[in-house]
């Protein structure tokens, strides 16, 4: 059974067809570049679909602009949806469409009877950061070194395909708040949502900062940081980086890369994302566990 949404101009649908999986295709090769090859087919989409797979469509008229994909998973056995994919056209992507998806994504697996949605994202990526943590609630605990391996997508460049796994608990009443409040500031003309922890990144202690004078580098790392509140520091325009500074954006993924896996080894987790457009930097909130 297909369920449409509207939302402005927009459509949302489940998509279901194998003339509708073949779009997906095609918009994965249109995203993520002409040189990705690691898409995934339209029998992959059939099979995972039919069972209990989340497969959402973002249309503008009749044409596919984004689409979001989830699969089934277990972890701790219990059923959970890991998402795979969330991919919009560049130029629909202020538009809140990926958040949309998500939230659609967030209902099916509600549906199911299920708890948790998880997914892998770069944490280089300050604006799907915020969109993480501040809209959505997330929380990460785990750090994967180059999950995915050298990508052949114009995207990543080359550099080590580092991953957070974002732990999406769809029930707990954080989630809700997030979720309330992104949707509260978009009544009130599109500003961000006040982070609900902003008050704790107040006394948060530095683990690392970003040089003012020239390149934004990645400076004054400090690994031995015994702080309940811990901030580490992303500049924004990661991708552009990845094209314009390769170098310097393979000295942020190593310097980056011994913070967090020092720290989530060291029991603490990541509970917020604080973003500073004004500066073009954000801030990981790191809490320690119990």
């Amino acid at each position: 059974m297909q369920t449409m949404e509207s939302s402005a101009s927009l459509s949302y649908r489940d998509l279901t067809t194998l003339e509708e999986f073949a779009q997906v295709v095609e918009l994965e090769r249109t995203i993520w570049g002409p040189g990705y090859v690691e898409v995934v087919p339209v029998p992959i989409f059939a099979i995972t679909v039919m069972r209990g797979g989340v497969l959402v469509g973002a249309f503008d008229g009749d044409r596919m602009i984004g689409f979001v994909y989830s699969i089934a998973g277990i972890k701790n056995s219990k059923p959970t949806q890991w998402s795979h994919m969330l991919g919009v056209l560049p130029e629909f992507r202020n538009d809140g469409v990926g958040h949309h998806l998500k939230l659609l994504q967030r209902e099916r697996t509600l549906a199911m009877g299920l708890d948790l949605i998880e997914w892998t994202y770069d944490p280089m990526q300050a604006l799907n950061a915020h969109l993480n943590f501040t809209k959505l609630g997330v929380v990460v605990e785990e750090y994967e070194v180059n999950v995915y391996g050298t990508s052949n997508s114009p995207l990543h460049a080359g550099n080590p395909t580092d991953r957070f796994v974002a732990e999406w608990n769809i029930r707990d009443p954080h989630v809700d708040g997030r979720i309330a409040r992104a949707a509260q500031a978009g009544r009130d003309g599109g500003g961000p949502p006040i982070p609900l922890r902003s008050h704790e990144s107040r006394d948060a202690v530095a683990a690392n900062a970003i040089a003012s004078a020239g390149s934004p580098a990645c400076a004054d790392v400090d690994l031995k940081l015994d702080a309940r509140r811990i901030a580490v520091q992303i500049p924004m325009g990661f991708t552009e980086m990845l094209v314009d500074a390769p170098q310097l954006a393979l000295e942020w993924r190593m310097a980056t890369r011994e913070i967090f896996t020092t720290y989530f080894a060291r029991g603490y987790k990541a509970v917020d994302f604080i973003l500073d457009r004004a500066r073009r930097r954000g801030a990981y909130l790191l809490v320690a566990k119990g």
